[in-house]
């Protein structure tokens, strides 16, 4: 009887000792929720490049899907042509009658590896959260932008726009050639995109918003201090 209830005992200790790692461990996964969900909001509230210039008349667009932010440009202008290096042979459609030029800094398994929300996988999401995958660039010719709660056009100057054609070039990954990479593939949105090599890894702290909003702040354009969401940079041109 006494073996028995020495083995009871220790069960139950156990049982008790495993119970609270596990209360311990969810708590301080809260926590770090919490934490992270705080800081993006506090920090996608805080503003820079608050300072408005008179000389800028380009104008670019930054569009949301809702959840990912991508920057539209001239695919044309002055001595820069993005079609040069954007094949347009590279998209299903192959038309060159295009007028604007979308980038999307993102995660790879999430760009070619989730058609739709509901076909998400761990483990797809947890490389993307942890750096532990691939970036890609998702770029889309365009025709004309429609202005609307998704779509706000800005306005910048010539050397602004050069710095942000810069910022936008080196984040794609290039071969010996200096030519970027194109992913064959078929999972593209539609008939004028396609997908690319793109430098870094996608991680909770540096998401597609944040190379968005990087993009924003090195061309002098309102910004926030740091944000993960696309809702942070749109607050910051929510009266445009």
């Amino acid at each position: 009887m006494k073996n028995k209830k020495n083995k009871n005992s220790l069960f139950l200790n156990f049982a008790k000792k495993s119970l609270k790692i596990l209360l311990y461990s969810i708590s301080a996964i809260i926590g770090v929720v919490i934490i992270y969900l705080l800081c993006a909001f506090l920090l996608s509230i805080i503003p820079v490049n608050e300072k408005m210039q008179a000389d800028r008349d380009i104008e670019i667009f930054i569009r949301t899907n809702g959840v990912h932010t991508d920057i539209v440009l001239p695919v044309k202008y002055d001595i820069i042509d993005w079609s040069k290096k954007i094949r347009y042979a590279d998209t299903k459609g192959n038309d060159s009658l295009m007028n604007y030029i979308s980038f999307g800094w993102g995660d790879k398994g999430f760009y070619l590896d989730t058609p739709t929300w509901a076909e998400l996988k761990f483990s797809t999401a947890f490389n993307a959260a942890f750096a532990l995958g691939h970036a890609a660039m998702h770029v889309t010719y365009y025709k004309s932008i429609f202005l609307s709660a998704d779509a706000k056009m800005i306005k910048i100057s010539k050397d602004e726009l050069y710095q942000l054609n810069s910022y936008i070039e080196k984040s794609f990954v290039k071969d010996d050639k200096g030519e970027f990479i194109n992913i064959k593939t078929d999972m593209v949105y539609g008939a004028n995109d396609a997908f690319y090599d793109a430098v870094g890894k996608y991680s909770l702290f540096r998401t597609c918003n944040t190379w968005t909003n990087t993009a924003l702040k090195i061309c002098g354009q309102r910004a926030c201090l740091w944000t993960p969401f696309d809702k942070g940079i749109f607050y910051q041109y929510r009266n445009k």
